[in-house]
């Protein structure tokens, strides 16, 4: 008896659902080859164009020079450097929070929030489009695992009622396939009503959103009262890579004591948290990226009207275009990648069925005249989605 593979993978394949990894040649950033092709890219999450900043390379550059390329240990053996512990500080002031601790990635830092705080017994209630990070990290923790309605504080409520021992509220902060922000405020308020603990994931809100980039919290104009636990991506607005979790001394603690994947990781490069550490103050002083990533935003959601596309509530970098069917959406981005202009469709499982999109993205780095070529690349494709027509290539 064996496991058969090539099935399952014939399966995928029939039902447009297979997945195959783009090669990039060249750094990250608007203009990019990929497999060997030279393509305008709408699809990364350099939302404020630090991926590939000269600045930030050279503060990675001399921090290596200093500190040495490896972390060589975990930071509860040897390996919590200097520029480390300097970066929890800057992370802990732009959060306004007592304490910040790193983590390797996003994906360890929200397993190991939620398993270091509930287990059997507990309760944890998660949003039921929730990135998949945080609904492996309910599922794994041993707590009673519900989710309830999206963005819904009245079936929040409902399930907070029914919520047994330590309860542990989840949420995204902007939600990573549809662009839209969670209802903090109401989710806030039904935790606090019951008892419960709010956590944030706020990985796509850092850079885009607050009047400082401040993320999803500072937009809301909330505290740590009503977010106890936020936490952060640095892969994205930060362009670099990592991960934080922000909150009170106490909490904090508890997850260097308790927190597994934590506890049992080598520590990132410490010239990676050099590099971090300019992102932040480049994220933090240049306002400019913040209103020009508004301005192609806007300039997007009005072209893409006039075209007639299916857009989502966004008002952030992310903006889906719905298609519905994983086929045609897949036929769509084959049709603009013929065009110069290069957007990912994304198909269930990462979204539910029959709602497969385009989920296009912007940064700061693209120009306007870049999001018109967009727009041209889609006026030309779309009309032709159900056709076998083929379309000019694009030229810059």
């Amino acid at each position: 008896m064996s496991f058969d593979l090539l099935a399952r993978l014939a399966a995928r394949r029939a039902d447009n659902l297979y997945r195959q990894r783009p090669l990039l040649q060249s750094p990250q950033g608007p203009d990019v080859v990929v497999d060997g092709q030279p393509l305008l890219a709408f699809c990364n999450n350099d939302y404020l164009g630090l991926a590939n900043h000269p600045k930030v390379i050279a503060a990675w550059q001399a921090g290596a020079e200093k500190w040495g390329v490896g972390g060589g240990s975990s930071h509860l053996v040897i390996g919590h450097s200097g520029p480390h512990h300097e970066l929890e500080v800057a992370l802990a002031e732009m959060t306004g929070r007592p304490r910040a601790l790193l983590f390797s990635n996003g994906y360890m830092a929200n397993l190991g929030a939620v398993t270091a705080l509930v287990g059997q017994g507990d309760t944890v209630l998660e949003d039921r489009l929730n990135h998949a990070s945080l609904l492996d990290a309910g599922l794994l923790s041993g707590a009673r695992f519900s989710r309830y309605l999206h963005n819904d504080a009245e079936s929040l409520a409902a399930r907070l009622e029914k919520a047994s021992g330590d309860t542990l509220v989840v949420t995204d902060g902007v939600f990573s396939m549809d662009g839209d922000l969670a209802d903090l405020p109401a989710l806030a308020q039904a935790a606090k009503d019951k008892g419960a603990w709010l956590m944030v994931d706020d990985a796509h809100g850092f850079g885009p959103l607050g009047a400082n980039g401040g993320g999803i919290v500072e937009h809301f104009g909330l505290g740590m009262d009503d977010v106890p636990v936020l936490i952060g991506t640095l892969g994205k607005a930060f362009g670099t890579a990592g991960a934080f979790v922000a909150g009170s001394e106490e909490l904090i603690e508890t997850l260097i004591q308790f927190a597994r994947p934590y506890i049992y990781t080598t520590s990132q490069p410490p010239g990676l948290a050099c590099a971090t550490l300019k992102s932040l103050e480049l994220l933090r002083t240049e306002h400019w990226r913040r209103e020009h990533l508004a301005r192609l935003i806007a300039q997007f959601r009005s072209g893409a009207e006039q075209i007639g596309l299916t857009l989502l509530d966004s008002f952030t970098p992310i903006q889906p275009i719905l298609i519905g069917d994983a086929g045609r959406a897949m036929r769509l981005s084959q049709m603009l990648r013929d065009c110069g202009v290069l957007v990912t469709a994304i198909r269930p499982p990462t979204v539910p069925a029959g709602s497969a999109r385009l989920r296009v993205t912007f940064s700061a780095a693209h120009t306007q005249a870049q999001v018109q070529l967009l727009l041209n690349a889609l006026a030309q494709c779309y009309p032709l989605l159900d056709k076998r027509d083929s379309v000019e290539p694009y030229h810059a």
